[in-house]
């Protein structure tokens, strides 16, 4: 469906304004006896960050954010976001079309069962939407006698005519140095979690990059391949991927270990082992329900359930923690450059959230090894500090003046990645900041100085973070910490610290550490280190207990802290890692910003 009959449809559709493409595709659906459509903000793999040709909701809606939903009927359509975006999206879209909603508050589904009239078909693209999901939808429409109907083609697609290729991104070898295992070592380590199935297919990118020791280039921030991989529970996996991505060097590596196929013939593979009966394990998070209803429908058994590589994954050897360290001290260096530079320029009225964010690049490409930005840097001034996730743009963009400034960022380097939050002040710090500034900072470092017994979740951490801030009536509505990969994706599960963080935190794990707060309007505060879990020896302790390292080296606005707030223990902790971050990146810094990382690092009560 969706071919040639509607070129006219997509031609017209191209004036860039949401409304004509919204027409157009209610025409289309309409000609296939179709009364709606699901489209997330999504590709195949479910990536946080996608490629251009993926952004079918930005085309269709003009919602740049990094999550989002739309539900489109012939009479209305809604689009969902998360609190990251409830501002953002009334900004971008046009709310004639599309009624904006916190899917918080209502999800997409349960809107779909109120809104779609009776008998409606809504049709859905399998290849960008998982089994869950779906069963999600079902459940929703339960007795409302709505009938969803996978399309064998995305009709944004069709309509989409100047659409951008796929990604061809060249796979590259990761070297064994930096992966700290082979990829036979790997292999056998996730066969013993395979459950008995007969096979295993990856369908996460991060997986299919740690396990291969493969990294790539398709998506921006993350260096990531997409493709698929069949891994059976014994003999040679199969890589679906696009032979353009290769070069002959990289072919030949990979082709020692596994057997590279085009991504075309993956479902015909599908149908081969469900006429055999077989049993596939499939990732619930990250498979489409289009290859797990293709095993179903040949015969096959597909077991849904949690991605056997994540927790290798996230569990770091020594060679990925020894990279990830020395990559902290380089970006360290460039941070405190940047922070430096920061405190002699921002008094003077010249900048900007965007210039400040190009300059931090400027200095993380200086220092040498930068691949990308982790991800976006949130550059924010004042208001827009107290904007969790703010991306600031052209209309957007504040000139920095007297206040707080938040920055969040990160880099990918060779051997790693980064990911840190500072906020500072640009002149006098109030009496009120600095009581909300102390307490996140007694948060983060209640989280820095943490011991706990092996078996310890997230979840049982995460009020270390808000006890000060909850005795003042305060809070977040974020988590603590999300997990982080090694010259990987910036957000790594299934490791992090909140009231949902379920996962044990076993040593080798990287998490962030950044509690926050948000007055509306006015400012916000985030800070935010990186930490490896650790095994901690307590002298006459009867269990086997945990505490974090913290790698991430840059200094705490002492000029937003209140040294009347801190306990002993708190200003001690403040000073020891003040001091090794004086320590690890004064010999790589010229002598003006060691001079200023002298006065940063100082004493709190001196």
């Amino acid at each position: 469906m969706f071919e040639a009959k509607f070129q006219t449809f997509a031609d017209a559709s191209q004036s860039g304004a949401s409304g004509p493409r919204l027409k157009m595709l209610r025409r289309m659906l309409a000609e296939e006896k179709l009364d709606g459509f699901l489209a997330p903000r999504a590709d195949e793999h479910q990536n946080e960050y996608v490629a251009p040709c993926a952004e079918r909701l930005a085309w269709l809606t003009g919602f740049s954010g990094s999550a989002g939903f739309a539900v489109v009927l012939q009479d209305k359509a809604a689009i969902f976001v998360d609190g990251r975006y409830v501002l953002q999206v009334r900004d971008e879209i046009d709310e004639k079309l599309f009624t904006p909603l916190d899917i918080g508050e209502i999800q997409p589904a349960r809107w779909l069962a109120d809104h779609a009239p009776k008998g409606a078909r809504i049709g859905y693209d399998p290849l960008v939407h998982t089994s869950a999901q779906i069963e999600r939808f079902a459940k929703a429409l339960e007795g409302k006698d709505i009938m969803l109907v996978p399309l064998d083609r995305n009709p944004i697609d069709a309509l989409w005519v100047d659409r951008p290729a796929p990604p061809m991104g060249q796979v590259s070898i990761y070297p064994v140095r930096h992966a700290g295992a082979s990829v036979k070592t790997k292999l056998a380590l996730i066969r013993k979690k395979m459950e008995g199935a007969d096979a295993l297919l990856i369908s996460d990118p991060h997986s299919l990059a740690w396990t291969f020791n493969i990294r790539g280039a398709d998506v921006a921030h993350t260096p990531i391949a997409l493709a698929f991989a069949l891994l059976p529970e014994s003999g040679a996996p199969t890589f679906y991927v696009e032979e353009a991505k290769l070069s002959a060097k990289a072919k030949d590596a990979l082709e020692k270990f596994l057997s590279i196929a085009s991504p075309g013939r993956l479902l015909e593979d599908l149908r081969e082992a469900g006429a055999k009966g077989q049993t596939i394990l499939f990732d619930s998070a990250t498979a489409p329900v289009k290859l797990v209803e293709t095993l179903r429908a040949a015969g096959g058994k597909p077991k849904l359930g949690d991605d056997p590589v994540a927790l290798p994954k996230a569990i770091k050897n020594e060679a990925e923690l020894a990279g990830m360290r020395a990559a902290h001290i380089r970006d360290g260096a460039a941070l405190a450059r940047f922070l430096a530079w920061f405190d002699e320029e921002a008094p003077k009225g010249g900048l900007t959230e965007i210039s400040a964010a190009e300059a931090l690049e400027t200095f993380r490409r200086e220092g040498g090894g930068l691949r990308d930005i982790s991800f976006p840097t949130i550059s924010a001034f004042g208001p827009h500090a107290a904007i969790p996730h703010y991306r600031v743009s052209e209309s957007s963009n504040l000139k920095i003046g007297r206040g707080v400034y938040l920055v969040d960022s990160g880099a990918q380097y060779l051997d790693g990645t980064t990911d840190v939050t500072r906020t500072v002040v640009v002149g006098r710090a109030s009496k009120q900041l600095r009581d909300h500034f102390t307490r996140v900072l007694k948060g983060h470092i209640a989280i820095a100085r943490a011991v706990f017994p092996k078996g310890v979740s997230g979840a049982q951490l995460d009020a270390f973070a808000r006890r000060h801030l909850w005795e003042a009536g305060l809070d977040f509505d974020h988590g603590v910490g999300h997990g982080v990969g090694a010259y990987l994706s910036v957000h790594e599960g299934p490791q992090r610290i909140s009231k949902f963080g379920t996962t044990a935190l076993e040593p080798g794990m990287i998490l962030s550490n950044e509690p926050g707060y948000y007055r509306a309007g006015e400012y916000g505060i985030r800070l935010e280190n990186l930490v490896i879990v650790e095994p901690r020896e307590i002298v006459g302790g009867e269990r086997e207990m945990r505490g974090f390292e913290t790698i991430t080296l840059a200094p705490f606005d002492l000029n937003c802290v209140e040294p009347s707030m801190l306990t002993d223990e708190e200003a001690d902790w403040l000073d020891a890692y003040h001091a090794n971050v004086r320590k690890s990146l004064s010999p790589l810094l010229d002598a003006k910003t060691r001079r200023w990382l002298k006065q940063a690092t100082r004493k709190v009560w001196s």
